[in-house]
């Protein structure tokens, strides 16, 4: 297949820039690939919202800027952190026109919740299922696209360099470019070529590298790990943001149920397993410090009582304004026996989000030319050290943006650089099928076990020199695995999985200090030169 335009990955990065690419470029195909249906992405799951300016009265730019700044320890950029905060209220009435519903005041008025780090009420939502009422939108508006292609259930292996026309490519290579990627059908299971003009990276988190994460099973970090691969850029994936509360459910291990901070911006109440509502002892914000904060207190409070959760208690809240706002949630409890009204939601930290991955420009570019990144599996310079709660969906709808007004004109749009006879097809010539499944399935379960356990929200040198450790050998066998046996989506995801805990580690020690998201309890002081990690 050729296109123009190839887009990978369905979330809110890739869905707003495919639309925006079609709508200004209707003689050219705009191609979405998705490894499972369109609408399971990172965005369906976001519940909180989206934070932005819409209240000048008591909001400001300057207000939000400064709230990003504080939570990013730092390390944010501060040209990158303006120009989004600034640009984003532009990108949310997009959204609006394109079909998305926000909760509004019965004059009329957005309705606006506060979050952890913000100084003022400025998330834009839609109840608890924000991102899967933006996820919508967006689909209903692709649909209406003629020249917006959709492919489903279509994994993408690696993304197509000089590399496979026979150079020698390394990270001191000058000018790598990208032709377009290798796919596997997974209805066909034949490994496919996709050529492409220009190629935007959309792939979003790699939750799944932990044992308990809020991302759907699709969060295996893909698109870093073959970008990693292909000898691009990557920065600061040490900053890896645990979700303060996620609903506790013993034996429950992978994707956990988000008990959105906006519970705790309505009034929700953190309490240990005394009853004591203890984050007024690490800080002045209490419950609504930064996750990083939040994080590593409710770490510690579990750890003093030897408990594997702390309380989130919505008692006193008024109930019937709980059932309108967070309905998914009070559903979700009722389905576990809690009744908020009556009884505290057990919740605990888990892996929720990447701060780091794919290192862009101000426009999206990455080190490799013709191929632009979005959305989380991007490293922007706005979240430094630790994200601040509902900037995600922001940043995602601005650098989709960006990077779609540097595409179209870029001359690689109007010719296809490279033929599809000059790639050479996937060769699977003396590979056969596996010969135990269990080759794959427990090497994740060490995987997720050792990322955990040792890479989690407090770290050691010693820890992170075990997980080293462990992670070669898995690398080694995974290796020779993909070298002798037919591709599997299982064996893919496996292997980009190794290389992202492989990344995670290796930045975290290079960082010598504790910073945002990175608590290393043998570096707790500070370095005085400030610069992110790249490899």
């Amino acid at each position: 297949m050729q296109t123009d335009f190839l887009v990978i990955g369905s979330g809110i990065a890739g869905l707003t820039y495919a639309l925006k690419v079609a709508q200004h470029c209707p003689d050219k195909q705009v191609t979405v690939v998705t490894k499972t249906q369109s609408d399971e992405t990172n965005t369906k799951y976001a519940q909180g919202g989206i934070a932005g300016v819409m209240d000048f009265d008591n909001d400001s730019f300057e207000k939000h800027i400064e709230d990003t700044l504080i939570a990013g320890d730092g390390l944010c950029d501060p040209h990158i952190v303006e120009l989004v905060v600034k640009e984003g209220v532009q990108r949310i009435n997009e959204l609006i026109a394109w079909g998305a519903l926000f909760d509004k005041e019965p004059d009329g008025d957005y309705k606006l919740g506060k979050e952890g780090g913000h100084s003022e009420s400025r998330i834009l939502h839609h109840k608890d299922i924000t991102g899967a009422e933006t996820e919508r939108a967006l689909l209903a508006a692709i649909e209406k696209q003629s020249n917006i292609k959709m492919i489903s259930h279509c994994f993408v292996v690696d993304l197509i360099t000089q590399h496979h026309l026979g150079y020698l490519v390394t990270k001191s290579t000058p000018d790598i470019e990208c032709y377009g990627v290798y796919v596997m059908n997974l209805t066909s299971k034949k490994i496919e070529k996709i050529i492409a003009g220009i190629t935007l990276m959309a792939t979003g988190g790699n939750g799944q590298v932990y044992r308990s994460t809020t991302n759907p099973a699709i969060a295996t970090g893909d698109g870093v790990a073959m970008f990693y691969r292909a000898k691009g850029r990557v920065e600061n994936m040490e900053f890896i943001q645990f979700h303060p509360t996620a609903l506790y459910e013993p034996g429950l291990r992978g994707h956990s149920f988000l008990i959105t901070e906006a519970v705790r911006g309505d009034g929700g109440i953190l309490r240990n397993a005394d009853g004591e509502a203890f984050m007024e002892r690490y800080d002045s914000r209490k419950d609504l410090a930064p996750r990083d904060i939040v994080a590593r207190a409710i770490d510690n409070e579990m750890k003093i009582n030897g408990t594997e959760y702390v309380y989130l208690d919505c008692r006193h809240m008024n109930q019937e304004n709980f059932l309108n706002h967070f309905p998914n949630i009070h559903a979700k409890c009722l389905s576990i026996g809690i009744d908020v009204s009556k009884d505290m939601i057990p919740v605990s930290p888990a892996a929720h989000y990447s701060c780091g991955g794919v290192k862009t420009d101000e426009w999206g570019r990455t080190s490799i030319h013709h191929l632009y990144a979005a959305g989380e599996c991007a490293s922007t310079g706005l979240h430094g050290a630790n994200r601040l709660a509902s900037n995600s969906l922001l940043e995602a709808m601005v650098f989709a943006h960006r990077a779609y007004l540097d595409a179209v004109k870029n001359p690689s749009v109007t010719k296809n650089k490279i033929a599809d006879s000059q790639v050479p097809d996937w060769n699977a010539e003396g590979t056969t099928a596996p010969p135990e499944m269990i080759l794959i399935t427990q090497s994740l379960k060490e995987l997720k076990l050792l990322m955990s356990d040792y890479v989690g929200i407090v770290r050691n040198d010693k820890r992170l020199q075990r997980a080293n450790r462990r992670l070669d050998l898995l690398h080694e066998e995974t290796e020779q695995l993909y070298q002798k046996t037919l591709l599997s989506p299982q064996l893919c995801e496996l292997r980009n999985m190794i290389t992202v805990g492989y990344l995670i580690v290796k930045c975290a020690q290079l960082r010598r200090e504790s910073r945002g998201l990175h608590y290393n309890t043998d570096h707790l002081n500070r370095s005085a030169i400030l610069q992110n990690t790249i490899l």
